[in-house]
């Protein structure tokens, strides 16, 4: 075995090769239900975009109110009303989100729409402006950016209900697929010697 090769499978065993090649199995399985899940939230992106503004309004509503109770349990501080202003805010924003669900979502739709434009264009400037080695990808990265962000705007404001929860989907399969491909490659990969 090369030096380099012990150097590699050294450095493997110190972040726990070992321990995940025992636990494999629960990597492949979780990385299955995982890509399952991320299906199952593709197949109804427009519910878990929904449930999502939902969640997120519950979220601000609670934050808001218990903001604004510590408010009032500390009356004497000197920013009680930067604290109760903001609990409020939360507190009524966090409403508005629960019963405008679809509203929050269209516009949430677009300002994602909007940073993937401009995140786009200042990739590309970037790549084409500064020569450093492998470029072409964050051009691509850029390239891609831009056709993701007027994809959506092209079909906004309907995008607004299917974004999300396509986004959530494709986040849930990667994440599962990458356990997948662990736990396949932790079979193959050499044992540490101790």
């Amino acid at each position: 075995m090369s030096a380099d090769q012990n150097v590699m499978i050294h450095q493997m065993h110190l972040v726990g090769l070992d321990d995940i090649r025992k636990r494999s199995g629960w990597f492949l399985g979780l990385g299955a239900i995982l890509i399952v899940l991320g299906l199952i939230a593709l197949g109804s992106s427009m519910v878990l975009t929904l449930t999502t503004m939902v969640f997120i309004g519950w979220l601000m509503l609670l934050a808001g109110v218990l903001q604004t109770v510590h408010a009032f349990t500390c009356k004497s501080w000197g920013g009680f009303f930067i604290d109760l202003f903001a609990g409020a805010f939360n507190a009524v924003l966090g409403i508005l989100i629960i019963g405008h669900p679809g509203a929050t979502a269209v516009a949430l739709t677009l300002m994602i729409a909007m940073s993937l434009i401009i995140s786009g264009i200042f990739r590309i400037a970037v790549a084409l402006s500064v020569r450093f080695p492998n470029r072409n990808w964050l051009l691509l990265h850029g390239a891609i950016n831009l056709l993701l962000g007027f994809a959506i705007l092209q079909e906004w404001p309907s995008s607004g209900l299917w974004v999300i929860g396509t986004f959530i989907g494709v986040d849930i399969v990667f994440n599962g697929w990458s356990l997948v491909m662990l736990a396949l490659a932790i079979r193959h990969a050499p044992t540490t010697q101790a």
